[in-house]
C-alpha cells in the first residue's frame, strides 16, 4: 500500500524497526481493509466513525461517579490532548502510560495517540525494576501516571539521569489537595476542549506494547494507526459483532493489547459503552456489577470465568450475553462449568500482543468442544513443522499466522524468531482438524501463561536468585485446574539454609517485592542439583517433566 507522508517528526521507532526483509507480509484482503485510507489517526476515525452514526450523545465510557457521552469524551481527550502539547511534546515522541482501568487513564491513552505520540502502557503491578527496563527501551519523552501508582514509577524515573526530570502528570488525583494542581485533570480544566487530532500516516506509531520473552528482557511490540483500525474491521466485526447497546466490561488491563482493544479501540469502533469499576474486581464483584450495570459483554481470562461460576449461578448474569475468553487456554472443563451456570456458551480466542488481538475464534454458535475455533475472517493460518512445511490436518505443529497486523519488534533481535518467511510464528503448537478448526496443544517457549499472566520463567529465576539463601534455581510452568499453570520454582539453597515453610515463605515474599507480585512461585521445591547440559545451560524441559510426574 502506498505510503502517507509521516507526521512523526520524532523518528525514534521508525529508526528502529525491524529490517524490511524481517517484517511479516502484512495481508488486507477484505474489502473493509482495503478502503482504510492512507492518512489516517486512528483516535480521530474512531470518534468520527461514532458521530457519523449518531452516537455523539450516547454513553461511552461508565463508572460508579461519572458517565461520559461520546461528545463529552471527545471534549476531555481533545483537553488532555492540548496539555501535552504544552509540555512541548511532539509527535513521535513517546507517552508512558500507567494506570489501571478507568475512565481516565482511557482518556489519557486516546489523547496520547491523537496528538501523534506513541502510548506506552505499563501493567500497574509492574516494580521499579520492571519499569526502569521498560523506560530505557523506549525513552519516552513524559510520562501519566495513576496518583496511587506514582511511587514505583518515581521510584524507576530517579535512577537515570535522563528521566529525573522527566514530565510527570498524575491523574484520579481526586482531593489530593498536594497534587490537585498539578494533575492531568487540573492542567486540562484551563485547556480548550478544540483540538486538531495530528493528521498522522497509517503507517505511523500509536503504541509500544511491551510483553517478556522468555529471556525476562521485555519486548516492544510496535503497532501502527493501521494496525489498530485493521483489528476492529477483523474479529470484532466478523465474531463479537458488538452493537451500540453493548455495555462491556471486563478485567484485562487496557496496558495489555486484550484489554486494550476489548475494553478501549473495540467498543468505540462498535459504537458501544465501556464500563469501569472504581474498585478491583473480584469473581464475586463481577458477577454483581455484570447485574447493576447491565453489561452485555464481559472480557476475561479463564480462570476468572471458573471462579465466577458459583456466584453466575447464586446471583444470576443479568443482561449478559457474551463472555469473551482469551489470555490462557480455555480447559472444557472451565468451558461447561460456566456454560452450566450462566447459560451462556463461550466465546474462545487466541491472539498474541505482537499481532495486536484475536486471530483464531469462534462465535458461540460456532463452537465445537476442544477447539478454540476457525481463523478470523481477514488472516491466514497454517500449522507447520520445524522446517517451516506445510503438515497434513490432524498433526501437531507450529502455528504459522499472516494477515492485516504482524509482530514488529522495536530494535530486538528477537524479530528472526518470531516471523520467518512473511509468516508469524506465536510460538503455539496447534494441530487443525478436517473441518479447520484450530485445536491448543501448548507453549513452544519457556512461556508460563498463569491465570492470563504471562511470566518468563527466567525472569523468577534472576529474582529468586538475588536472595542470599540461593545457589541455583530453575522456573517453569506446572498444569493447575484453577490457574491453568503456577509458577513452580526448584531451588537449591546455599550451605546452611533451612529446606523449611519459613524458607519458601522467604523466597515468595522476595520475588512479590522484586518483580509484580503475580510472578512469585506458588510452589517453591528444595533439590540438591539441577538437570544442566554438559556445557552448564539449564535443561528447564527436565524440570517440566519432573513437575508433571511428581505427586501432589
Amino acid at each position: 500500500m502506498a505510503q502517507h507522508p509521516s507526521a512523526q517528526t520524532d523518528r525514534f521507532v521508525h529508526d528502529r524497526l525491524p529490517p524490511p526483509d524481517h517484517w511479516p507480509e502484512l495481508r488486507y484482503d477484505l474489502p473493509e481493509l482495503q478502503a482504510l485510507p492512507q492518512q489516517l489517526n486512528v483516535v480521530q476515525a474512531l470518534f468520527d466513525r461514532a458521530f457519523a452514526a449518531g452516537h455523539a450523545d450516547r454513553p461511552l465510557f461508565r463508572s460508579d461517579e461519572r458517565t461520559l457521552s461520546y461528545a463529552q469524551a471527545r471534549a476531555e481527550v481533545n483537553r488532555f490532548a492540548n496539555v501535552l502539547v504544552g509540555l512541548g511534546l511532539q509527535p513521535g515522541n513517546r507517552v508512558l502510560l500507567r494506570g489501571g482501568n478507568s475512565i481516565a487513564m482511557a482518556l489519557a491513552w486516546l489523547a496520547v495517540v491523537q496528538s501523534g505520540l506513541i502510548a506506552v502502557a505499563t501493567m500497574p503491578l509492574l516494580r521499579a525494576t520492571e519499569l526502569k527496563s521498560i523506560i530505557d527501551k523506549a525513552q519516552p519523552s513524559a510520562a501519566l501516571c495513576d496518583v496511587k501508582l506514582q511511587d514505583e514509577l518515581k521510584a524507576a524515573l530517579a535512577q537515570g539521569p535522563d528521566t529525573a526530570a522527566m514530565p510527570l502528570c498524575l491523574f484520579n488525583a481526586g482531593d489530593a489537595a498536594v497534587v490537585l494542581d498539578h494533575s492531568l485533570e487540573a492542567l486540562a480544566r484551563h485547556a480548550s476542549d478544540q483540538a486538531a487530532p495530528c493528521p498522522t500516516s497509517a503507517d505511523d506509531i500509536a503504541l509500544l506494547a511491551f510483553t517478556s520473552g522468555t529471556t525476562g528482557s521485555p519486548k516492544a511490540a510496535v503497532h501502527t494507526h493501521r494496525d489498530v483500525l485493521a483489528a476492529c474491521e477483523t474479529w470484532p466485526r466478523h465474531v463479537l459483532r458488538a452493537t451500540p447497546d453493548d455495555i462491556v466490561i471486563g478485567s484485562p488491563p487496557l496496558a495489555f493489547t486484550f484489554g486494550l482493544g476489548g475494553l478501549l479501540v473495540f467498543p468505540m469502533w462498535a459504537g458501544a459503552s465501556v464500563y469501569f469499576p472504581s474498585i478491583p474486581y473480584t469473581p464475586e464483584a463481577m458477577v454483581k456489577l455484570i447485574g447493576q450495570v447491565g453489561a452485555t459483554i464481559c472480557y476475561t481470562a479463564p480462570t476468572f470465568y471458573r471462579q465466577m461460576a458459583a456466584f453466575a449461578k447464586q446471583h444470576g448474569i443479568g443482561r449478559l450475553r457474551l463472555s469473551v475468553s482469551a489470555g490462557e487456554g480455555l480447559p472444557d472443563a472451565t468451558r461447561q462449568l460456566w456454560k452450566e451456570a450462566s447459560g451462556l456458551e463461550m466465546l474462545d480466542g487466541i491472539g498474541a500482543t505482537e499481532m495486536f488481538h484475536i486471530f483464531i475464534s469462534a462465535a458461540p454458535e460456532d463452537v465445537k468442544r476442544g477447539a478454540i475455533g476457525r481463523v478470523v475472517p481477514g488472516y491466514e493460518a497454517k500449522i507447520v513443522d520445524e522446517q517451516g512445511n506445510d503438515l497434513p490436518r490432524g498433526q501437531v505443529g507450529r502455528l504459522a499466522i499472516k494477515g492485516p497486523t504482524g509482530c514488529k519488534y522495536l530494535d530486538d533481535a528477537r524479530q528472526a524468531n518470531y516471523v520467518e518467511g512473511g509468516w508469524n510464528f506465536p510460538g503455539d503448537a496447534f494441530l487443525q482438524d478436517e473441518d479447520g478448526y484450530f485445536i491448543y496443544q501448548a507453549r513452544t517457549d519457556d512461556m508460563i501463561i498463569t491465570a492470563g499472566y504471562n511470566v518468563a520463567g527466567p525472569e523468577v529465576e534472576a529474582a529468586l536468585l538475588q536472595h542470599p539463601a540461593v545457589a541455583e534455581c530453575g522456573v517453569v510452568g506446572k498444569a493447575d485446574d484453577e490457574r491453568g499453570m503456577i509458577i513452580l520454582a526448584y531451588v537449591v539453597l546455599k550451605p546452611g539454609q533451612a529446606a523449611d515453610a519459613d524458607q519458601v515463605k522467604t523466597l515468595q515474599d522476595h520475588v512479590k517485592h522484586t518483580l509484580a507480585p503475580y510472578k512469585y512461585p506458588r510452589e517453591v521445591r528444595f533439590v540438591s542439583s539441577l538437570p544442566r547440559t554438559e556445557t552448564g545451560k539449564l535443561q528447564r524441559f527436565a524440570l517440566r517433566k519432573m513437575a508433571s510426574e511428581a505427586v501432589t
